[in-house]
């Protein structure tokens, strides 16, 4: 039987049998994201720079005990998360994994109506975005608005951060989220949920200045 390019199968058997092509696919179609969630665990650029090539070592070195419990992905991942994690606590930058908020102790908080409901074709995004900008001016701006989100992700804690990433900024489901980070449904729709209150609060006074021209 052919086993289908792109599928778990065969990502696993190009894999184990070293092959380059499968692999510099899976770095180009995985690593930026990677980057991402790396990046909301430690400190600079560099380091989650790092994390991802140590990473991709680790999957090279471990693919032959991959019992395809999970995806693939999720698998890589959980890698990735385990790698940054150690990193971080080495720069003594993150707060430990095991310090979140329980799910009902106060916390920042935005009105549920800013959010699509749980029947919507996009259940849990924002409602509305800002109004569109000229080209040339869409440019700079929005160059400026990374900049600044980046900012206010970097003060979430941690756990915050890394669900706010791989929700918002890297478009996974809260099923994928709770797998890679192995944590609970309520969980990632508390630290979903303050994370997005704290970046809001902290770019909303910059995009209603733009706004106002």
């Amino acid at each position: 039987m052919v086993v289908p390019a792109g599928t778990d199968e065969a990502i696993v058997a190009g894999l184990r049998s070293g092959d380059e092509a499968v692999f510099g696919h899976l770095l180009n179609d995985w690593s930026r994201s990677m980057l991402h969630l790396a990046r909301s665990f430690v400190a600079t650029q560099a380091s989650a720079e790092e994390v991802v090539q140590d990473t991709w070592l680790a999957v090279i070195q471990g693919i032959d005990d991959f019992e395809g419990r999970c995806t693939v992905r999720t698998w890589v991942y959980r890698i990735l998360v385990n790698t940054a994690k150690k990193r971080g606590v080495r720069e003594s930058r993150t707060v430990p994994w095991s310090s979140m908020l329980a799910e009902d102790d106060d916390g920042p908080t935005v009105e549920p109506s800013r959010f699509r409901g749980t029947d919507d074709q996009y259940p849990g995004g924002w409602v509305s975005f800002p109004a569109p900008w000229t080209t040339t001016e869409g440019e700079v701006l929005a160059g400026e608005v990374r900049t600044r989100l980046r900012d206010a992700l970097d003060t979430l804690p941690e756990r915050q951060r890394a669900v706010v990433t791989l929700r918002d900024v890297l478009g996974h489901t809260a099923t994928e989220v709770c797998e890679m980070l192995g944590i609970s449904e309520g969980n990632q729709r508390v630290l979903l949920h303050r994370g997005r209150a704290a970046t809001r609060a902290r770019i909303a006074p910059y995009l209603e200045a733009v706004a106002d021209g």
